[in-house]
């Protein structure tokens, strides 16, 4: 089986790369991207692959605009760690919908579900078409859902409508010092962040230590009311925002304390998800 990743993260990228050998030990590794642009150059000039892993945020834009840009007759597995994207990306030719980070038996589960499949997705004469029919898909992503992730109570509607429940999320942290452990509270964390494709958390008494966490994976353990994900470098506690400015083309510029050494943008697109958050 030849796979595709396209994955921006690095860390994330290798997490999966380890992940896909111990449960498919054939699986070929043909390719990693980790854009839009470079994963359109990628599909137009090398042979189409037996699968497709694809993350949904990429640095340059959302990977379903990858589709508008190329024809894809491979089989997807989307990797995301925001579960809002479901229903659009069984529009394209979704088999499965992991959220991160993913676990090897949700990852075992999705590849039996590609060879149950395997007789129409295979062969050249693909289609861009879904792969199943959309309602049928949905209700195989809510079964999953349903079976993975315990924080989500799954209305048995024809809407098929999902609501939150009450979540448990991290509290603490621990953090490694040379040979000594210690952990901090999640009330001293202002920020966390991502420097040379390493994640660190800043406290509030201005120290910084590393964490063996993606952001991608730290999103799903944080509380959404208490931190906001401001871009694909910094999530941010409500408290640690100092001041936000208007920038240019609707997006949002924003001074953190402690205060943050680099530039820190909020996108035109999450710009007014953000003012909500902060209480607009």
């Amino acid at each position: 089986m030849t796979i595709l990743i396209i994955e921006d993260e690095e860390l994330t990228a290798r997490k999966l790369q380890r992940l896909l050998l111990d449960v498919e030990p054939s699986a070929v590794l043909v390719g990693s991207t980790v854009s839009v642009e470079e994963s359109v150059e990628w599909l137009r000039t090398n042979s189409r692959p037996d699968l497709i892993f694809m993350d949904i945020e990429l640095a340059d834009g959302q990977s379903f605009d990858i589709f508008n840009q190329v024809t894809i007759t491979s089989p997807v597995i989307f990797t995301t760690a925001y579960d809002e994207y479901a229903i659009k990306a069984f529009k394209v030719n979704s088999v499965d919908y992991l959220l991160k980070p993913i676990k090897e038996e949700e990852l075992r589960q999705a590849l039996t579900k590609l060879r149950t499949l395997k007789e129409v997705l295979a062969g050249e004469g693909g289609s861009s078409t879904p792969v199943l029919g959309l309602e049928q898909s949905l209700a195989t992503l809510l079964q999953q859902l349903r079976e993975t992730a315990p924080n989500l109570s799954i209305a048995p509607n024809p809407g098929f409508r999902i609501e939150k429940t009450v979540a448990t999320y991290r509290e603490r942290f621990m953090i490694k010092q040379g040979q000594k452990l210690f952990s901090i509270g999640i009330e001293e964390v202002a920020y966390f962040l991502t420097r040379n494709k390493m994640s660190f958390v800043k406290t509030y008494d201005n120290t910084e230590w590393m964490l063996d966490y993606t952001l991608d994976e730290l999103a799903q353990m944080l509380d959404p009311k208490r931190f906001f994900r401001l871009n694909r470098q910094v999530i941010a506690e409500a408290k640690a925002i100092d001041k936000v400015h208007l920038y240019f083309n609707g997006k949002l510029k924003v001074e953190l304390k402690p205060m943050f050494t680099e530039e820190v943008v909020v996108s035109r697109e999450k710009a007014a998800e953000f003012k909500l958050w902060l209480g607009e």
